[in-house]
């Protein structure tokens, strides 16, 4: 059996029934710059068509565009960001953002760290981590232009956050991850379940170490665009039973998480967490942990 039929099987074991889905672009409008503007307009005035997306407050498709939407005035004004449908959802399952401090465990290259500047209304103090220059540039870059002015930037791994000396009120752990077919069209070819479990393996890292990080009674949003229930379900299964965290009900867009994979029986809670499998958005998993009060 090929590796794409290897990985189909488990989709169809998890399911789920193969189609080669292709999401469809998306923008998010910040809502911080756009205030007194109406983006539609001017964005129509440019030649780009925009739809509302259903499950999602300050998204839109881009029905038709006679420009790169990457290349509008509006665009370089940071007045909306590029970002996927899917991708778009964790950050608005946080409670709470404005005057908190906040960190972004695994920022590069920032739609998320600019959402999460949006929904704080660029108050509080929002941290920034991610390694490699390449990737601090693309991030620094993202920030300068989307006007955020609450963030600092770390050239610092997720697994050494300790290192702030810092605790933080809300998490956002968009984990590093094996992504998945509907954004890399080679991706069935580039992966293997030796990968995932590797991914998996970082992913457990960098959970336990936010944790340590988190005030008590405080928040993770974890993610991935990952299909696998070895970086999304079972990490979250084992983070709930090793980390003194619990699952918290979220209400957005996705099917309820797998509590049985390939024969495994998971906590109950897990249900909680949702899983988008392709469609008009890439596959992706989220969920929102909250830290236990500790008795003494």
């Amino acid at each position: 059996m090929s590796g794409k039929e290897f990985l189909i099987n488990r989709y169809k074991q998890l399911g789920w029934e193969f189609v080669d889905a292709k999401p469809r672009q998306t923008i998010r409008i910040n809502v911080t710059n756009v205030m007194g503007k109406n983006l539609g307009e001017m964005l129509q005035a440019s030649g780009v068509q925009i739809d509302k997306v259903p499950f999602l407050e300050t998204g839109y498709w881009v029905r038709s565009s006679k420009v790169s939407v990457g290349a509008t005035a509006e665009y370089l004004l940071g007045l909306y960001s590029i970002q996927e449908a899917a991708a778009q959802i964790p950050a608005t399952l946080f409670t709470d953002l404005k005057g908190k401090t906040v960190l972004d465990a695994c920022a590069a290259p920032g739609g998320k760290t600019v959402q999460l500047a949006d929904l704080m209304g660029n108050t509080g103090v929002l941290v920034a981590l991610d390694v490699k220059k390449k990737r601090l540039a693309a991030l620094s870059n993202h920030l300068e232009r989307c006007h955020v002015s609450n963030a600092l930037v770390y050239d610092l791994d997720a697994r050494q956050a300790s290192r702030l000396n810092l605790k933080f009120d809300k998490i956002l752990l968009d984990a590093p991850c094996s992504g998945n077919f509907s954004a890399d069209r080679y991706w069935f070819k580039r992966r293997s379940l030796a990968d995932v479990k590797r991914n998996a393996r970082l992913q457990r890292q960098i959970l336990a170490e936010a944790t340590a990080c988190l005030k008590q009674d405080g928040e993770i949003v974890y993610s991935t665009c990952s299909l696998e229930p070895e970086e999304n379900e079972l990490n979250i299964d084992w983070a709930i039973k090793h980390l003194n965290l619990q699952i918290e009900e979220i209400d957005c867009h996705g099917q309820r998480g797998l509590t049985e994979v390939f024969g495994s029986q998971l906590d109950d809670s897990v249900e909680r967490c949702r899983r988008i499998w392709p469609a008009k958005t890439q596959g992706f998993f989220v969920c929102k942990l909250k830290k236990l009060v500790s008795k003494r």
